[in-house]
């Protein structure tokens, strides 16, 4: 019985996706839930697993071509069984030999890495596959590249064309080249494309400014030296971090600034009476900012187990479109790459983004006297067409007091 495989139901939010890689060829057997291809979006990578047990008979769209929603990718025999050909006796056909180890290699090839392969004359057994069972992808082989394989580094012996003789210097003073100049021009991926849309229009059709200030981290460092142990025996290993109580904080100073919470949709202000916190997440293929749905009603272990979560499921490709759907405002950390300060660029239809960063020791003056403090700057960008400067920096005021007096999150002061 055959069966059509086809692309995943996208949202009114994804137009279309592109082919990002098959894991399984015309003619491979498949089992039920295995994994097939990929389906990279603006959003996300989505994954088509098999239907049924059976064989794949024909692939109707290859690595890289631009599919749309519910579109016909595989015809999957149900039931069926990949087999070699059985040996003729009649006819005196010998018994096929069994597969060399190179072969075994190019079985794990998909259609754009054995492309790659054939053009520059790699030698695959030198190449780690990051795929299923092994398989080697097309980013493999350009990372083996990139490390430095190539055509004559990385190609058999056997393969390689004789050298020819040297030919004799035409005159002792020829300059020897010092080194190539290489370059290499890669297509961008459709989510890296749909990343710089999205900046580029977020500064081209808002009205961005940025407020600073700088919270005292000290009161905040104490609290969680003081009860993290007890925190993570707590919460079943989940650690306590600065994320949690940045989220709360944030939430309310939503509440009390609630045009900050809004968003734009035309010439009408939608006010949200909720607070659905997106965290910026980098991965690599890009940031993206998965959503924490009603953000306001989790407790703080609730906000650092559900940002893990989503962290490694970042990392994994595991994100669905509807983790990285909605959100009313946004907070995000370049601290953790070593950021001292910076302007975070909004996430419309958003309103506002709060960005955090490195923790540094400084001087400041305390009560007329220099005490080293170990001081974080805040960036807060808004748009300027619904927030007003003064709410802008009362917001970012509300903010740091919360931290910097951690308690007030509790007792919602």
């Amino acid at each position: 019985m055959a069966i059509e495989i086809k692309a995943p139901a996208f949202p009114e939010s994804v137009a279309d996706g592109e082919v990002a890689a098959w894991h399984k060829q015309e003619g491979e057997s498949v089992s039920r839930d295995e994994l097939i291809v990929e389906i990279e979006t603006d959003k996300v990578v989505m994954e088509v697993v098999a239907p049924e047990d059976g064989v794949i008979t024909r692939i109707h769209a290859l690595e890289g071509d631009t599919i749309e929603s519910e579109q016909l990718l595989a015809t999957l025999e149900q039931g069926a069984a990949a087999s070699a050909p059985a040996a003729d006796s009649a006819a005196g056909e010998s018994t096929p030999a069994p597969a060399t180890a190179d072969e075994d290699l190019a079985a794990l090839l998909g259609p754009a890495a054995r492309q790659l392969v054939e053009e520059h004359q790699l030698d695959i057994s030198q190449i780690k596959g990051s795929g299923k069972n092994g398989r080697i992808t097309k980013e493999d082989i350009l990372k083996f590249m990139k490390a430095g394989g190539g055509s004559e580094a990385a190609a058999p012996a056997a393969a390689r064309p004789a050298a020819a003789p040297a030919p004799a210097p035409e005159a002792a003073d020829t300059p020897v080249p010092s080194g190539e100049r290489v370059e290499k021009r890669v297509p961008m991926t459709r989510m890296r494309a749909k990343i710089a849309e999205r900046l580029l229009n977020a500064t081209q059709q808002t009205a961005m400014l940025t407020t600073f200030n700088e919270v005292n981290m000290a009161p905040m460092m104490a609290l969680r030296s003081k009860y993290k142990e007890q925190f993570e025996k707590a919460h079943n290993g989940t650690r306590l971090g600065f994320m949690g109580m940045f989220v709360k904080a944030a939430c309310e100073a939503l509440k009390r600034f609630p045009e900050v919470n809004a968003s734009i949709d035309g010439n009408d202000v939608v006010y949200h009476g909720y607070q659905d916190i997106g965290v910026a997440v980098s991965t690599e293929n890009g940031l993206v900012v998965p959503v924490l749905r009603d953000a306001d009603f989790m407790s703080i272990a609730d906000i650092e187990a559900a940002i893990r979560d989503l962290g490694l499921r970042a990392r994994d490709n595991k994100l669905t479109i509807e983790d990285m759907t909605g959100g009313t405002f946004t907070v995000t950390n370049g601290g953790v790459f070593g950021s001292l300060m910076s302007t975070p660029i909004l996430n419309p239809p958003q309103t506002g983004i709060l960005g955090m960063h490195k923790i540094q020791e400084r001087p400041m003056a305390v009560n007329g006297e220099v005490v080293i403090l170990p001081m974080m700057y805040l960036a807060l960008s808004y748009d300027h067409r619904l927030i007003d400067g003064k709410t802008a920096v009362q917001f970012l005021v509300a903010v740091k007091d919360l931290i910097e007096d951690p308690a007030r999150i509790l007792l919602q002061l």
